[in-house]
């Protein structure tokens, strides 16, 4: 167990950094500390591996006041991530996950199981990667050696500092879904930094929600999201997740709110070569094709474009066929669903009055909506293929 007590840090220049922190952070937890830039919140991390020291007030682990510590102990016996990673360029992955562990003089055998152990625990399959070097990695691997390297000399307390925010985000959400399924394993003690309200909730056993070097808030996400202490707390959660716990009922959505408002589209005269490579590059295997004045022409998919690529000259327009289904500008979420259940839709069309094409109804942008609203409603079933 982590605790600090009335824990003030004012710089030389008077800068009050922290205001009185009170916090425990509680064994084999995932507590997540999140606010505004310039908060407090990473100044708070770095006061329990001792790369802060308060300006008064205590930090205690089991009990033990670390300021009584050897700090360089200290560290070796906390794993630490960071935002950079950090991996040394002239040492291969095995290497670099080793170095605490060579640090704290383990023999060579058991360093070598441990981090053959972690590589393959975390996706990176000791026998492939462990002889490579970090330049060969992409970003997203090169954090999971970061998470291996924190986890090697078998720490209690992990300290992460913006991990993830440098990744894309499908590796952003591949490492989340990693860090839960590890802790899930190891069951460490781990303090999480992060501006990000969204994966706070979803790897946060416990949230601490600061402002300007003060605790405003601090509970499970679930217990944040029904009851924020405050306006601020409102605000930084974002009004779309937040709960009234005395209606039984929820406002219906309109398809304006949950479509997509920027999905793959094409003009009619776009050749197919073209429209190959605009689906190439947005991973999508269909397209909306809709004129200069935003009027919905029709739709044309990767396998009709290819069964006339041999035809050169021709474009979308000749290829394309009519769209059958549309909804119209505030309709319900219901409605929506209905028309595509119905007739096996993985997508619909939205537009005006006009048949001006406004945006897209997807499985995905469904669900996403219902997610960030409802998160304690199950989402609507849907017949049929994903999106």
């Amino acid at each position: 167990m982590i605790v600090l007590e009335h824990v003030n840090k004012v710089y030389d220049n008077g800068f009050h950094a922290l205001k009185d922190i009170n916090l425990e952070f509680k064994k084999g937890e995932i507590s997540v500390l999140i606010g505004p830039s310039g908060c407090g919140k990473s100044t708070t991390m770095k006061l329990i591996n001792a790369l802060n020291t308060p300006s008064s007030g205590k930090v205690l682990i089991d009990g033990k006041d670390i300021s009584k510590m050897n700090p360089v102990e200290l560290r070796r016996n906390i794993g630490y991530v960071i935002q950079s990673v950090g991996l040394f360029p002239h040492m291969n992955i095995s290497k670099n996950a080793a170095v605490v562990p060579r640090l704290k003089k383990w023999d060579k055998e058991r360093t070598e199981q441990k981090v053959n152990e972690l590589l393959d625990m975390v996706g990176l399959d000791h026998t492939i990667y462990g002889t490579r070097y970090p330049s060969e990695l992409s970003g997203g691997q090169q954090q999971r050696v970061g998470v291996v390297r924190a986890l090697a000399a078998e720490p209690d307390i992990i300290l992460m500092d913006e991990p993830f925010s440098a990744l894309d985000p499908i590796s952003r959400e591949q490492l989340q879904d990693e860090l839960i399924r590890l802790q899930q394993e190891l069951n460490k003690t781990i303090i999480f930094v992060t501006h990000d309200m969204d994966e706070a909730i979803k790897i946060a056993d416990t949230i601490v929600l600061m402002k300007d070097g003060e605790v405003v808030q601090t509970g499970k996400p679930d217990s944040i999201l029904r009851h924020p202490a405050n306006d601020f707390v409102r605000d930084f959660i974002g009004s779309k997740r937040l709960q009234n716990e005395n209606e039984s009922t929820y406002e219906i959505p309109l398809v304006d709110e949950v479509m997509i408002t920027n999905p793959v589209t094409a003009f009619p005269s776009r050749g197919l070569a073209e429209a190959i490579k605009m689906m190439e590059m947005k991973r999508v295997d269909s397209l909306l094709i809709v004129d200069r004045n935003k009027q919905l022409q029709g739709a044309v998919s990767i396998y009709r474009v290819l069964d006339q690529y041999g035809e050169e000259g021709k474009t979308v327009a000749d290829v394309m066929h009519p769209v059958r289904f549309s909804v119209a500008s505030g309709s319900t979420l219901p409605q929506a669903i209905e028309i595509m259940d119905s007739h096996q839709l993985s997508n619909l069309p939205v537009i005006d009055s006009n048949n001006r094409f406004l945006g897209l109804i997807t499985r995905g942008s469904v669900v996403k909506h219902l997610a960030e609203v409802y998160p304690t409603i199950a989402p609507p079933e849907l017949s049929g293929e994903g999106e």
